[in-house]
């Protein structure tokens, strides 16, 4: 596969990152405000002494979050793997840190490679917000219905027409998409912080966390799993589903390979 700035001699390498997403505009360049994609490509310029493209598995939008965010990047010269991380982290501020980089095929694409991703929306459902990670997680008060929404959720697992599930003015493309699994749990040791996790596919514009909100919705009693079950029919508007909950909450937490394993 013909990439840009690629020579013959390059060598591939996956890039496993963590990031804070919230000083960042998303992972794509930008022209207005910094990404993860440029800071990774002026740390890599730093280290290997040229301009090297970054390709990445998903794009995230501003605000969101990241666990385990793939990449890859050709480069010039070989440095063991395990000191690559060490290398770039050098150079790198602290709300982004390389955890692992790995040498691979020239055929392996971050992007066109995936098999799917696992994200987790966080929800902090108390009386008041909490300050320590007031910048991973969104502030629902009143009492949710988790065994709701937890249960309304399992309409989403399938291939189905998410059109009322993605942001007006999203790119053109395919609404059908398929779900994996999506399940709602309060965390472990930490019952007032809520979880909601999707895996599937391939995912549209916002579509995680309006999915979330919609969820949301049904743990206050504003909509019911029957509900979503019409709307993944095509028989519905973005209006009909709910809010989109803000991107702080959102985090993508690993991303499926067949032949990258960590």
């Amino acid at each position: 596969m013909s990439e840009e700035g690629r020579t013959t001699a390059d060598i591939r390498i996956a890039l496993l990152t963590e990031y804070d997403g919230t000083d960042f505009v998303g992972f794509q360049r930008q022209d207005n405000g910094r990404s993860v994609q440029q800071t990774l490509e002026e740390a890599v310029e730093k280290v290997y002494g040229r301009f090297c493209r970054i390709y990445g598995c998903s794009r995230t939008d501003s605000g969101v979050h990241a666990k385990g965010h793939i990449s890859h990047v050709d480069v010039p010269f070989p440095i063991p793997e395990e000191k690559i991380p060490l290398a770039l982290n050098a150079v790198l501020d602290d709300d982004l840190v390389v955890l692992a980089a790995k040498e691979v095929p020239d055929t392996f694409h971050a992007r066109f490679n995936s098999k799917g991703k696992r994200y987790c929306y966080r929800v902090r459902n108390a009386k008041v917000p909490s300050a320590i990670d007031r910048r991973t997680e969104a502030f629902v008060p009143g009492v949710l219905d988790v065994e709701a929404m937890d249960d309304a959720a399992k309409a989403f697992i399938g291939t189905h027409d998410f059109s009322a599930f993605r942001a007006q003015g999203g790119p053109d493309i395919t609404p059908i998409r398929t779900m994996k699994d999506v399940y709602v749990r309060r965390a472990e040791g930490d019952p007032d912080l809520i979880e909601i996790t999707v895996i599937g596919e391939s995912f549209l514009y916002n579509m995680v966390r309006i999915m979330a909100g919609t969820l949301v919705y049904v743990g206050q009693g504003k909509m019911a799993k029957a509900e979503i079950e019409k709307l993944l029919m095509g028989e519905g508007v973005r209006k009909e589903a709910g809010k989109t909950m803000p991107a702080k909450g959102l985090t993508l937490e690993e991303v499926f390979y067949e032949d990258l394993m960590w």
